[in-house]
């Protein structure tokens, strides 16, 4: 899933090439992406691009105010055409999902991998009518989120930090790959209490977690939207690593599945050497 420093790199990457081009057709594929339908996409039509934004995991692309607001889940993606394909896409069971057209022949697809389809696009007036979008928490590179107002969010929070990371609307941005990574750089469990932080592991977390995000921003920036998936997958240390070697101390990299997500661990950098049960076994090695 695309999460905060790809959508971020992704955001740089379309001001460049759409801000000052005008959208001459929006054609969806899959009707299923289409989360609004007041106004119809064709109102984006003939409308200049004034900029791109992000929210949380949200793309917002600004067409003289009317917003062009996408959300690629967990395998969508956005693909760069410097000539599109003569004629419209046709329907059908491939990955294409909905493609954007510039009047300069330039434009670009969006697609969705596997049979579970997430990706949502919406066209409204106003972003914040997005329910995902009204609650998305604060954002954890804005400059006013500092270590203060960080443990003030922990504050009472009684969820694991997993879970804590991961929601959107206590934090935007942060997926299942970064907040494993966020918790490795900070050497805590994955399933320590987010209230029962101390002062200095709360420093040490807000630290991890503006880092992490910050130091993966800067690997992306300036990359082409081809070429992001490579970069998060090889600057990743224990997220998708199972079974390989901790960079940081050597031990093997250990995983917990769930349902419909697993995330990866070091026990020595994390759990005190301790490996944690799958959560498919219903407990926890204490």
């Amino acid at each position: 899933m695309p999460e905060l420093p790809e959508v971020e790199a992704l955001k740089d990457f379309l001001a460049d090439h759409l801000v000052g081009r005008q959208v001459v057709r929006v054609l969806p594929v899959a009707i299923s992406v289409m989360k609004t339908y007041d106004p119809p996409v064709t109102a984006l039509e003939g409308r200049e691009v004034t900029a791109v934004r992000r929210s949380g995991k949200f793309l917002d692309i600004d067409a003289d105010g009317l917003h062009f607001v996408t959300h690629l889940a967990r395998a969508g993606w956005l693909h760069w055409k410097d000539t599109l394909p003569d004629g419209p896409p046709k329907p059908g069971k491939g990955p294409l999902a909905l493609r954007v057209a510039l009047e300069t022949g330039e434009g670009f697809d969006l697609t969705e991998a596997g049979t579970r389809k997430r990706l949502a696009v919406y066209v409204v007036e106003d972003p914040e009518l997005i329910p995902g979008v009204a609650r998305l928490g604060p954002d954890p590179l804005a400059d006013d989120f500092d270590e203060k107002r960080f443990a003030g969010l922990l504050q009472g929070e009684r969820r694991r930090l997993k879970g804590a990371l991961r929601d959107q609307g206590l934090i935007a941005g942060v997926g299942n790959a970064y907040s494993d990574e966020i918790l490795h750089a900070a050497r805590m469990s994955p399933f320590k209490i987010a209230s029962s932080l101390t002062p200095e592991e709360t420093r040490r977390l807000y630290e991890a977690l503006r880092g992490t995000l910050a130091e993966a921003v800067e690997r992306s920036r300036g990359l082409a939207a081809g070429r992001l998936k490579a970069e998060k997958k090889s600057g990743l240390r224990v997220h998708g690593r199972t079974g390989e070697a901790c960079p940081v101390c050597g031990d093997t990299i250990r995983e917990v599945s769930f349902s419909d997500s697993s995330l990866q661990y070091c026990p020595t950098c994390q759990t005190g050497g301790r490996p944690l049960a799958d959560r498919r076994m219903s407990r926890l090695l204490k």
